[in-house]
Order: C-alpha cells, then sequence, then structure tokens
C-alpha cells in the first residue's frame, strides 16, 4: 500500500502531466503547510481556496515574466501565509506581527 505521501506525490506528478506542466516543480509540503495555515487562521474552507488563489497569483506572476515558476509560488505562498496568520490575529483582537 503507497503512503499518503506517496499518493500525493503521484497525484501531482498526473495533474501536471494532464495540464502539460512536467517541468514544473511542486513543493507538495509547502502547499500542504500553507492550506493547514489557512484552515486553522481562518476557516477550514479557506484551504483549498487559498492555495488556488495562491496557485493562480503565481501562475500569473510567472506567466508574464516577473519571476522564476520557483520565485512566483514562494512568493504567492509567502503572500498567503502571512495574510492568513494576520487574519487569525485580527480575529482573536491582536495585532498581526
Amino acid at each position: 500500500m503507497k503512503s499518503q505521501e506517496e499518493t500525493l506525490e503521484e497525484w501531482c506528478r498526473s495533474l501536471l502531466q494532464a495540464y502539460e506542466l512536467e517541468d514544473v516543480q511542486v513543493d507538495v509540503n509547502a502547499i500542504l503547510s500553507l492550506a493547514g495555515v489557512a484552515a486553522h487562521s481562518v476557516v477550514r474552507p479557506a484551504a483549498p481556496l487559498t492555495t488556488f488563489i495562491a496557485g493562480y497569483a503565481a501562475g500569473l506572476a510567472s506567466g508574464a515574466g516577473r519571476a522564476t515558476d520557483a520565485a512566483s509560488m514562494d512568493s504567492a505562498l509567502a503572500v498567503a501565509r502571512s495574510l492568513a496568520a494576520d487574519y487569525d490575529a485580527e480575529a482573536a483582537g491582536t495585532p498581526g506581527e
């Protein structure tokens, strides 16, 4: 039986192949971590929404030539993580860091 990590890596490769993006490197753990932050800092359904929008933003930045694929993804994930953390702090009534 495959582990969850093996299954996710295989699924990621299948998706990338289906979209003809085989040369794109995806940090599955970074995306799952972002989903966790969004789910716990905002509300659970924010996880897929956050990762989708971060991915879309990364794709736009990369496609426009503003940054490499890796830099675009890193930047988009960082922005979303920061916003989610700030959202959690605001909801708790404390200023974000």
